[in-house]
């Protein structure tokens, strides 16, 4: 069969949580993009199950945070609580309440909370999003044959595994947000740096009625069972009695598979039911990162280019933003307001983020139930329970980094983009926990309730947002306006009156991109001849960036 050529702007290969958020950032900007997937559906896999506030925050910005929320099988309700135990049939050693940041409810540090949700369902909220996108066409069923670039486009073939035969693709961009074992990254020759098993594990995902009553320990969203025989994470994931099950102590040489894992878990449990399992699937722990993200025409996101341990629940919400990053920078360029330099910030921003993230979660990952258990944990009588309070303390301590981490959620900073115009002022102390908003150029702009029950974000415009104080002169909010139409950037003015803003946005003027990071910040405007926007949207030369004092 013959070759068919097809043209868009955008072809985005695999349709996980990047590509599906990249494909909605491009769509929701009339850019048109075809989104292709091996599989006959998204969503096969369960994989993550903690949405953070910051991927909820960009549902929020495309309509569909209510939807996602009402998605939600376990009840928006239901308890956000991580519980440490010897089993789910033994004695508690410590609780984390609230983790992750998912109980509902108005927090002033953000839009949204956080959500204890299957990634599958996450994707199908995505994906049904996108396919309201008339610019957005979703082909599941196909593959990547091969592709090719030049200086002006990328000529693409793929293969219908459904119905036979090829057909071509000429785009502009192509993304590589097709996974760990991405065929686009293997064909622009990135290669992947770090460390390849630093455990093995299993994902199991089984029925079992009754046994969120046979327990003592309440609801929670997951388990650790800190026991000899059978550590691992075990938790409820879905309606329908699902649940799913992580055993984390499997040794090298030991092979599990479906008809083994009921008699593990009634020995991790210690329950005896009847456990019907549902899906088993083998998996390695590694911490990598690729050593180049992009290929002049061809860009790199998601599982593609970064993969951690999945402790701490970052790897689908880092993938989110990375989509988020590259789609409205594509389409800047593509609608001819942004410049070369602002698809290299690309890279230049996410990969600080990445490594970040990568060192969290292998940190997280360097303790596990194996590592917990001390003989004697699970007897009875006051030795036991001594010895269980000083583990509980000590879980406490070096647990709270993987459930309490909005710092790392929110506190994020662009601090060498060359499309960030810098203040000269100190960057702010980071730590996993501890979130201080701030509006300096590069961090993420901070939030705020108006008292229309509103949130600041939802006043932000799809392209560049000045947020001016009340003091702010109306001349130069005039000029601002005629210098944005002048180099083509679409703005919104905001003015916000509650009095709380002025302390959280300190200066006069505030840029904020359309990602909601501040761009530049100020307390006059610059004149025409500085060339802001021309500056942020990397279409003027680094050397004469205004405000730069690095």
């Amino acid at each position: 069969m013959g070759t068919s050529l097809q043209q868009t702007k955008v072809l985005i290969v695999g349709a996980g949580p990047a590509g599906l958020a990249l494909a909605i950032e491009l769509g929701q900007r009339s850019i048109p993009c075809i989104l292709i997937e091996r599989n006959d559906r998204v969503g096969y896999a369960p994989r993550a199950k903690t949405t953070n506030v910051r991927t909820r925050e960009h549902f929020r910005r495309w309509g569909i945070a209510d939807k996602l929320r009402a998605a939600s099988p376990l009840g928006l309700n239901y308890p956000s609580n991580v519980v440490f135990c010897t089993r789910l049939a033994g004695p508690e050693l410590t609780r984390f309440e609230n983790a992750f940041y998912c109980a509902p409810g108005r927090n002033p540090l953000y839009s949204e909370h956080s959500q204890w949700v299957p990634q599958y369902t996450v994707e199908e909220v995505m994906r049904a999003h996108a396919q309201t996108l008339p610019n957005v066409e979703l082909r599941f069923n196909c593959e990547l044959a091969s592709f090719s670039q030049d200086g002006d486009k990328v000529q693409a073939v793929a293969k219908d595994l459904k119905g036979g035969g090829h057909f071509s693709i000429e785009a502009d961009y192509l993304a590589g947000t097709d996974g760990a074992r991405s065929s686009v990254r293997e064909g622009i020759g990135a290669k992947m740096q770090g460390t390849y098993g630093l455990s093995r594990n299993y994902n199991v995902v089984f029925r079992a009625p009754g046994l969120a009553e046979a327990h003592p320990h309440g609801p929670a969203i997951m388990y650790w069972q800190v026991n000899p025989e059978a550590p691992s994470l075990i938790g409820p994931m879905d309606r329908g009695d699902k649940w799913f099950f992580m055993p984390t102590g499997v040794k090298e040489g030991v092979k599990l598979d479906a008809s083994d894992m009921p008699a593990f878990i009634r020995k991790s449990t210690g329950i005896d039911l009847p456990y019907e399992v549902l899906s088993t699937d083998e998996w390695v722990a590694s911490q990598f990162l690729s050593d180049s993200y992009r290929d002049r025409r061809v860009f790199l996101a998601g599982d593609a280019c970064h993969q951690h341990p999945p402790f701490g629940g970052y790897g689908m919400n880092m993938g989110v933003a990375d989509g988020v990053d590259l789609g409205w920078k594509m389409a800047a360029v593509i609608q001819g307001w942004g410049g070369t330099p602002l698809l290299d910030s690309y890279e230049l921003e996410r990969r600080p983020v990445h490594e970040q993230v990568l060192d969290e979660a292998v940190a997280n990952h360097a303790i596990l139930g194996n590592q917990l258990w001390q003989d004697g944990l699970d007897a009875e009588g006051s030795a036991g329970q001594a010895l269980r309070r000083d583990v509980g303390s000590r879980i406490q301590q070096a647990k709270l980094r993987e459930f309490v981490t909005l710092g790392v959620m929110l506190g994020y900073h662009y601090d060498d983009s060359p499309v960030i115009v810098g203040d000269g002022s100190p960057l702010p102390g980071r730590d996993f926990i501890n979130y201080v908003p701030t509006s300096r150029p590069g961090a993420l702009a901070p939030h705020a309730w108006l008292h229309d029950g509103s949130s600041l974000y939802d006043h932000f415009g799809m392209g560049f947002t000045l947020l001016t104080s009340k003091h702010a002169p109306s001349e130069a909010i005039d000029q601002a306006r005629l210098q944005a139409k002048a180099a083509g950037v679409p703005l919104k003015v905001i003015q916000p009156n509650e009095g709380a803003i002025g302390e959280l946005y300190p200066t006069r003027f505030t840029l904020i991109r359309p990602d909601q990071h501040v761009a530049w910040r100020g307390d006059a405007w610059p004149t025409a001849a500085n060339g802001l926007f021309e500056q942020v949207t990397g279409r003027a030369s680094v050397h004469s960036r205004t405000g730069d004092k690095k």
